[in-house]
Parts: structure tokens; C-alpha cells; sequence
């Protein structure tokens, strides 16, 4: 496989499951304000700087904003055209990428994909407010949900949909660990057995990562810190925690290069091969040592490194340099004048060149 294409469908991937991370973090931090009314500016900005920290673009958003209000946040992730992390830029990213491998995608893909940036251009802020962000934001994540759903239902599953599921699975757990870390001040205000303070907070990140229902099947308890970290982190068996994902990707990363379990070929399978026996081999307690914010630091760091070391092993290819072509022949020397008895005789010139 070309690495342009490679890196086409890698990205597309990538992209698409942003455009859904980001949509799913606002519908659940829009809902949580119903539940606390009457906010003020203060409040307000500290309910949705953690929603800006995950994203990443709290920097860039007060560049285009003085307050940190509900709309001014919602136009700046949803269709703010020069943050490129919006949900709008993010579905235009990954359409353009799709229409690079049209070859390589089913029809279905296309359509889908072309469908939703259509209705994603066609969209505005009065006319999300008119009509309901929650409507808005349950679109873009069934739109999402439905392109992966035909992806995996009609491609054949070889190494162009492995590199979709590489792109999907590591953009998933580096979102879910920027959730994580912007909340860490929930985590660190909890007392060791509280049971009902800051529910609302971590029902609100549960939902964030698709993951309440999931959590109540499986500890089948009330909401507890502990158990949410140790649920969106080391649990083996959602498909949105941490662990899940890096298991997921370095079985894709070995599929692509065919190297069989405990061995690696190249530094990506490398890395995300000790990354998942770091999490196969982690507790609750080791997380609590370290400090929620130091390992979700070090967790973010690793993912970075596997998403270089990929991009280096197979998305880039360095330019080639093409070697001057040698001559047909070799010139014969020029022939030396004859000594000269006088020393007043000039030399010839010589020739320009």
C-alpha cells in the first residue's frame, strides 16, 4: 500500500472520531447545566474549561473569545472556522481524506461521509440554537456511528481497514485520557469512600465517554471515583477505555506488518506493545502512587510517541533525491601548451564557464 494512502485513511479515521468525541463532550456539559441553573460568568467558566482543556484549545479559544460562556464555547467547537478541531473542520478534514482513497473505500463510505459534511456546511448557530443542540449533537453521533458501522460491514478487512482502526483506536484513548486529566480536580476533592458527592461530575464523565450504562451493568453500584478511573483506564472489555483501545491498536499495528505477539518489527509495534503490558499489568493503586495527573501526563506522552513512531514507519515518505546523471563520456584533457623559453609569454585564458 502507498504510504499516501495509508496516511489518507489514518487520518479519516482519526478525524471522524474526533468530530464524534467533541460532539458527545458538549451534549453531556450542555445537559449538566440544566441540572445546576442560574450560573454565573465564574461558574460558567469553570464548567466548561474542563471541556476546553480535553479538546485541547483553550488557548486558541480566547483568542477568538473574551468569555468563557456556553454559546461563545458551542460556536468555537461546533463551527468556528479557524479552529481546526471544530466539529465542522474536523468532517471536512476527513471527507477530503476520504475522497483521496475513493479507490480504497466502499460507495457506501463516500456517501456517508459526503452526506454528513453537506449537512454539517449547512448548519449555523442560530439554527442549532433554534432547532435544539441536543438534536444537533445526537446527529453528528449517529452520523459517526453509522459510517463505522459501514466500514466495518463493507470493506474488506485487510490493511486498508486496519488503518482505519489504528487512526479510530488512538485517537479514542488520547481522548479519553484528556477527559480524564481535565477533570483531575474532581478526583483529587473526593474523599477516599464518599459516596454521593461529585455524582453529578462523574455521571457527567461517564457520559462523556458512552460509558454510564456500561458502568452500571458492570459494577452495578452508585457512581464512585475509583471505579469510574479504574473503569474508563484499565477495564478489558469496553470498547472506550484505555486499555481496550492500545489492546485493540497494537493488534491492528501486527496485523499490518504480520509480526506475530511478543515480537515487534518496527517502533510503533514496539511501543504500543509495551503500552499494553504496562495496562495489563496496572492496579487502581498504581494509578492513585502516581497522581491522576502525572499518569494520564504519562499515558498522553506514550500515545504520542506510538502516533510518531506510526507516522515515521509508515504515512512518510522522505523525498527522494534524484542523482545528476553522469556524463555520456569522459571529456580527454586538454593537451598542455608547449614550455616556452621566454618567461614574458602570456598564458592563455581560460575558458568560461
Amino acid at each position: 500500500m502507498l504510504s499516501r494512502v495509508a496516511d489518507s485513511l489514518y487520518w479519516m479515521s482519526r478525524y471522524a472520531e474526533r468530530g464524534e468525541n467533541i460532539a458527545r463532550i458538549l451534549d453531556v456539559n450542555l445537559q449538566l447545566m440544566l441540572d445546576m441553573p442560574k450560573l454565573t460568568t465564574e461558574e460558567q467558566k469553570t464548567l466548561w474549561g474542563p471541556v476546553l482543556r480535553s479538546t485541547g484549545d483553550h488557548e486558541d479559544f480566547y483568542k477568538h473569545h473574551k468569555e468563557t460562556t456556553s454559546e461563545n464555547v458551542i460556536d468555537f467547537l461546533t463551527l468556528h472556522p479557524k479552529n481546526p478541531n471544530s466539529i465542522v473542520n474536523c468532517i471536512t478534514t476527513a471527507r477530503e481524506n476520504a475522497r483521496h482513497v475513493r479507490e480504497q473505500i466502499s460507495l457506501e463510505m463516500w456517501e456517508e461521509i459526503n452526506r454528513t459534511y453537506l449537512w454539517m456546511k449547512s448548519q449555523t448557530l442560530k439554527k442549532i440554537q433554534r432547532q435544539g443542540p441536543y438534536e444537533f449533537f445526537t446527529a453528528v453521533k449517529n452520523a459517526s456511528h453509522l459510517f463505522q458501522g459501514i466500514t466495518d460491514g463493507t470493506m474488506t478487512h485487510g490493511e486498508d481497514w486496519d488503518f482505519i482502526q489504528v487512526g479510530k483506536y488512538l485517537e479514542r484513548a488520547d481522548m479519553t485520557t484528556r477527559i480524564l486529566d481535565a477533570n483531575d480536580e474532581i478526583f483529587i476533592s473526593q474523599k477516599p469512600n464518599a459516596q454521593t458527592s461529585g455524582t453529578l461530575q462523574w455521571s457527567a464523565i461517564l457520559r462523556s465517554c458512552s460509558s454510564h450504562d456500561a458502568y452500571r451493568k458492570f459494577y452495578v453500584a452508585q457512581v464512585e471515583p475509583d471505579k469510574v478511573v479504574e473503569f474508563l483506564i484499565l477495564n478489558e472489555f469496553f470498547p472506550l477505555s484505555i486499555r481496550f483501545c492500545v489492546q485493540a491498536l497494537d493488534e491492528a499495528l501486527r496485523r499490518i506488518s504480520g509480526c506475530k505477539d511478543e515480537h515487534f518489527t518496527n517502533q510503533a509495534e514496539k511501543l504500543a506493545g509495551r503500552l499494553v503490558a504496562e495496562l495489563n499489568y496496572s492496579a487502581l493503586e498504581d494509578i492513585k502512587t502516581v497522581g491522576m495527573h502525572q499518569y494520564m501526563d504519562e499515558l498522553q506522552i506514550k500515545l504520542n510517541c506510538i502516533g510518531e513512531a506510526i507516522f515515521k514507519t509508515y504515512l512518510f515518505s522522505p523525498p527522494l533525491t534524484v542523482p545528476e546523471p553522469a556524463p555520456e563520456f569522459e571529456p580527454e584533457p586538454a593537451p598542455k601548451p608547449a614550455p616556452k623559453q621566454s618567461q614574458t609569454q602570456k598564458m592563455p585564458k581560460p575558458a568560461k564557464v
